[in-house]
């Protein structure tokens, strides 16, 4: 049955999403985990969203330090009206917990029955080769300790691609971000400026810089780009993402790859290898005549499809920038290292780290921890106080990843649903 701690909060069997006991029963509990990754700046409460969640009849709480490296203090937060609190109190009386980075298998064995874990849940592990074992076994760990421990899984990467979603899809939201990030940080390692000037000593040509994968990340670099004066060629295997770019200015590349399109979701889908080879071929030329050459493309579960090789790379001009977002998913560009910048022999940068997000950490916390608040007032009801699931409901049957002791998605990483 239920129980209670010192303070009076439900514990056992109780789940955010179903009706309050009674109407006196105490607020849930919302806690915000102050992340586990070295990397990662971000956080998934902002004060701001704390204040917003506070409105609805939420007793908000965050773990102390959970906005520095976005630059929000403590008495930022609690002048909002949340609270601070360590977690060794908090996650085992917790009703919803909102994260970023996925909680490890310790932490979620440790949350209460019914928890609604909020946020990346990386529900299908990417396995780059015989050297990731490692992280494998850890993956697998923390997501059947979610069915094991009976959390509410709300994974962000499934949040459906539809127009009612849009406010709550992360993807999208940190995508943007990164694709702003990695044209001016290019241009911030490049050895000349981006637009044309036309100065007395002469007339300096506009860089060039050629967009793979126009995705949110790759429209957001071409966007960036262009108001930065300059001149900009994409790629993409879809007909229509290659309408859109042309539609912000740049330049499309066709390549006749033969069928190609885009999944239900919206994603490019994956190529045949004869498709690839045929892409590298048709790209090599233009990013040899670039100054940057950003890749964009990521395949949603898989490793990243490897676009540029070491033959196109020592082509390309001593000075060039190479900026990969899929390094942390494999790489579409060999010799790519995570979360590194390395120079070639030739002189060319690679750029492959791991989150760009994390270096305009405070907007990307904005935007995160926005769509994770408008993800629970979307399904809050104002009268008893809790969240409402409907099985039915097309976000929750498409982002709920764990519930009831279960998968309930299809989860191709271990073969179970």
């Amino acid at each position: 049955m239920f129980r209670r701690t010192a303070a009076g909060r439900v514990l056992g069997l109780a789940d955010p999403f179903r009706t309050a006991l009674h109407s006196t029963a105490p607020p849930m509990l919302l806690y915000a985990l102050n992340e586990v990754a070295g990397d990662e700046t971000r956080a998934s409460l902002t004060p701001d969203t704390a204040k917003k969640l506070a409105a609805l009849g939420l007793d908000v709480v965050f773990e102390p330090g959970l906005g520095g490296g976005a630059d929000f203090s403590d008495d930022d937060y609690t002048a909002a009206g949340a609270k601070p609190m360590p977690r060794d109190e908090a996650i085992p009386a917790a009703d919803i917990v909102l994260h970023l980075t996925p909680p490890p298998a310790e932490l979620i064995r440790r949350m209460k029955r019914g928890t609604l874990s909020l946020g990346f849940l990386a529900p299908f592990p990417i396995h780059l080769g015989p050297g990731d074992p490692p992280a494998e076994t850890a993956e697998k760990a923390r997501l059947d300790a979610l069915v094991e421990a009976g959390l509410t899984g709300i994974s962000v990467e499934m949040m459906p691609r539809s127009t009612l979603a849009q406010k709550m899809d992360a993807i999208s939201s940190q995508a943007n971000l990164a694709g702003y990030v990695a044209v001016t940080l290019a241009a911030s390692r490049m050895n000349k400026i981006l637009p044309m000037m036309m100065t007395p000593s002469g007339t300096i040509s506009p860089a060039k810089v050629f967009i793979i994968g126009v995705g949110v990340a790759g429209l957001q670099a071409i966007a960036t780009a262009k108001r930065l004066g300059a001149r900009v060629t994409a790629f993409d295997t879809r007909a229509e993402a290659l309408e859109q770019a042309e539609s912000l200015g740049a330049k499309a590349l066709r390549i006749d790859l033969g069928e190609t399109g885009a999944t239900d979701q919206g994603y490019a889908k994956e190529l045949t290898p004869e498709q690839i080879a045929k892409q590298k071929a048709g790209q090599a030329k233009v990013c040899a005549e670039s100054d940057i050459v950003i890749c964009t493309a990521k395949l949603f579960g898989r490793p990243a499809p490897r676009l540029v090789g070491k033959d196109v790379v020592s082509t390309m001009r001593s000075g060039a920038i190479l900026v990969d977002l899929a390094a942390e998913t494999g790489g579409n560009v060999e010799g790519v290292v995570p979360g590194e910048e390395t120079v070639t022999e030739n002189g060319v940068r690679l750029i492959g780290h791991r989150r760009l997000e994390c270096l305009v950490a405070r907007d990307a916390s904005a935007m995160f921890a926005n769509n994770l608040a408008n993800f629970i007032d979307h399904f809050w009801d104002k009268e008893t106080k809790t969240l409402k699931y409907d099985p039915e409901d097309p976000i929750l049957k498409g982002a709920t990843l764990t519930r009831d002791g279960q998968f309930v998605n299809k989860h191709p990483a271990f073969g179970k649903s």
